[in-house]
């Protein structure tokens, strides 16, 4: 797939460039990068520049992810990375992907990452046909969780050693989102699950 740009009210979502090495550098010596997502650890310049110059392209190109810089549009600043990730089951007759993202230490708590999820995640329905979008991260992630949350999923409850970090398989939150939570229509028609009645006491 062709990269594309996506734009917010604060914000540019476009492919990384070999120009936002040193910013990838200098996020990922955060400690909740580094416990929360899988880069490598430490975490060296020739990791960023093999990221931005190579990886991020040839994902676009192969349609293995695609993977959105995100920039101020008032100062180019680097806020973080948003990604449409696990594109395996994307055109199949699942029509599903996943969202992954992380933030530079400096650009939280300003509502950046949300804003930016929304925007990828409008796309996502609208342009590529998706029609399930997962969220997941690590039990404890609270951040990303909350991103997830102001983003529109729902949590749907906690995966098993669904997560490989550092060695270890960790327990996993997993989320998704539907473009009817948003108003939006799908191909495949939707038969939810029937509602089970309340159980009473017969005490």
């Amino acid at each position: 797939m062709e990269p594309v740009t996506l734009t917010t009210k604060r914000l540019l979502l476009r492919p990384f460039e070999p120009r936002d090495a040193d910013a990838v550098h200098a996020a990922c010596q955060d400690p909740d990068i580094r416990r929360w997502t899988p880069v490598p650890a430490p975490y060296e310049r020739a990791h960023a520049e093999e990221f931005v110059g190579r990886v991020c392209p040839e994902e676009w190109r192969d349609d293995i992810s695609y993977r959105f810089a995100v920039v101020t549009r008032d100062g180019g600043a680097l806020v973080g990375s948003m990604a449409l990730v696990q594109l395996a089951r994307l055109r199949t007759e699942e029509h599903q992907a996943e969202l992954g993202y992380w933030t530079a230490p400096e650009h939280r708590r300003r509502g950046y990452t949300g804003e930016a999820a929304r925007a990828v995640v409008e796309w996502a329905f609208t342009a590529l046909g998706v029609e399930r979008l997962e969220w997941c991260a690590q039990v404890g992630n609270e951040g990303s969780r909350a991103v997830a949350l102001a983003a529109g999923f729902r949590m749907e409850g906690i995966d098993r050693a669904r997560i490989v970090h550092h060695g270890t398989r960790r327990d996993a939150w997993r989320g998704a989102i539907l473009p009817s939570d948003l108003g939006l229509p799908s191909t495949t028609p939707y038969l939810p699950a029937p509602e089970r009645p309340a159980v009473t006491d017969p005490a």
